[in-house]
């Protein structure tokens, strides 16, 4: 009878120890559940977001504008995964580049110089992505938006060109320059280009000064246009045209070699060798247009709603070595007119 019943109490207490121990193992494991929940809870979700770059063209200035871009997206927070591609050029290849964006389901497309952002418009219309624009001349006129104040549609961004660059260059020529006629080179095929040369001309009217223009389709004929505008022209002004200042070492030898002053439509231009530019940094356009991105990735904002925006802070910036070799005599009082560099 003791046997048994210490057999008895042996497994009663088998039992409670099983139990205990499954109880015990629950325990552990709601407490763990409750503390992964917790930390769920507490941690942020970061959303990553696609955006899709259609550059144009490799060169400094646009190159600098998408750095200014990925600097706001940075400098905002944003977790930002870049689909690349690169016309070169090519208003065709720019078409099939914004095709692939929007096959891609990219969440924005930011659309760097005029021909991209002309595509990425056109290839949007029928499918809701944003698109961004910098290195716009002529947004308006591009057709890319209604006005710079309402751009409507899926698009804003902004120009590369002030309203007082070109006007104030002239000026300077006429009133600073022993020169009569201006020659310049320009891709007939960039609508970018052909109002600048609209807004030129305007510019040059009642200052007695005359307008050489040569054109051409790509890169490898500016040499040829630039030789061809020796000794016909005084000074020379290359507007923001992508195939130009793409080749532009091409018409800085040119310079050079006849002394012909050299001037430029942007400040890296004058960087590269141009004798003088009333401009601004194309990082800094690039930065604004980084900061709309923001606004509609980040805070739900319509781009319709974003007003497009025009370049700060214009100056004129002279480069002290390309005047040298440009044959150009520094003037004492363009001291405080402008910026030198060397």
């Amino acid at each position: 009878m003791g046997k048994r019943n210490l057999g008895i109490l042996s497994l009663l207490l088998a039992i409670i120890f099983i139990l205990g121990a499954c109880g015990g193992s629950n325990n552990s494991s709601d407490g763990g559940d409750n503390g992964s929940d917790n930390g769920e809870g507490n941690e942020t979700q970061e959303t990553t977001y696609e955006v899709g770059i259609s550059l144009y063209v490799d060169h400094p200035s646009l190159n600098a504008a998408e750095e200014g871009f990925k600097k706001a997206l940075e400098d905002a927070g944003l977790n930002v995964k870049y689909n690349k591609q690169n016309a070169q050029a090519d208003p065709n290849t720019a078409k099939t580049i914004a095709q692939n964006l929007v096959n891609a389901g990219v969440d924005l497309i930011f659309a760097n110089a005029t021909p991209s952002a002309q595509a990425a418009v056109s290839e949007t219309k029928s499918n809701p992505i944003p698109v961004v624009f910098t290195s716009v001349t002529d947004p308006v006129g591009a057709e890319l938006i209604d006005s710079m104040e309402s751009p409507g549609g899926n698009v804003t961004g902004t120009a590369d060109m002030h309203p007082d660059a070109i006007p104030n260059t002239i000026k300077f020529i006429a009133e600073q320059m022993e020169a009569k006629t201006i020659g310049t080179i320009y891709n007939a095929g960039e609508q970018n280009s052909v109002k600048q040369i609209e807004v030129m001309k305007e510019a040059m009217d009642g200052t007695g000064l005359e307008l050489e223009e040569k054109t051409v389709a790509n890169t490898s004929e500016v040499k040829q246009a630039a030789d061809s505008l020796v000794g016909k022209v005084d000074v020379i002004f290359i507007v923001t045209d992508n195939t130009v200042v793409n080749g532009l070492e091409a018409v800085i030898s040119v310079a050079e070699d006849n002394d012909i002053p050299l001037f430029v439509g942007e400040l890296d231009s004058v960087k590269r060798g141009g004798f003088a530019a009333y401009g601004f940094d194309y990082f800094d356009i690039g930065y604004e247009a980084g900061e709309l991105a923001v606004k509609i990735l980040k805070d739900g904002k319509d781009p319709s709603e974003l007003p497009a925006q025009y370049p700060q802070n214009l100056k004129l910036v002279i480069n002290k070595n390309a005047a040298k070799e440009m044959g150009i005599e520094l003037k004492s009082e363009w001291d405080n007119m402008a910026e030198y560099i060397e």
